[in-house]
């Protein structure tokens, strides 16, 4: 098994919020923090409650926002209204 890069607290808790987001692909973690899809199952896998994990995978299973191959062209952006003042964020606003 691979070992996992050296994620902050911080990092941890940014990473797990835009896991639950909707419109945040897993392309854009991995942009940002450098952590693969199946490492961010691992880490929701590991700070969660089994019951809310199971609840989240279910959700994210197959949703086509969460896989940019499977999105439709139309969605450009890869952040949600909710992430505007999170000032955490690595990606420049200004892209």
């Amino acid at each position: 098994m691979k070992k996992m890069k050296s994620l902050t607290v911080e990092e941890v808790d940014r990473i797990i919020e835009m896991a639950w987001e909707d419109r945040t692909p897993f392309d854009a973690i991995e942009a940002q923090f450098g952590v693969s899809e199946g490492e961010v199952i691992r880490i929701m896998r590991n700070s969660m409650k089994e019951s809310s994990f199971k609840m989240w995978r279910a959700r994210v299973q197959d949703r086509k926002t969460k896989h940019q191959k499977k999105s439709s062209d139309e969605i450009q952006t890869f952040k949600s209204r909710m992430q505007r003042g999170i000032a955490l964020n690595k990606i420049s606003k200004r892209q």
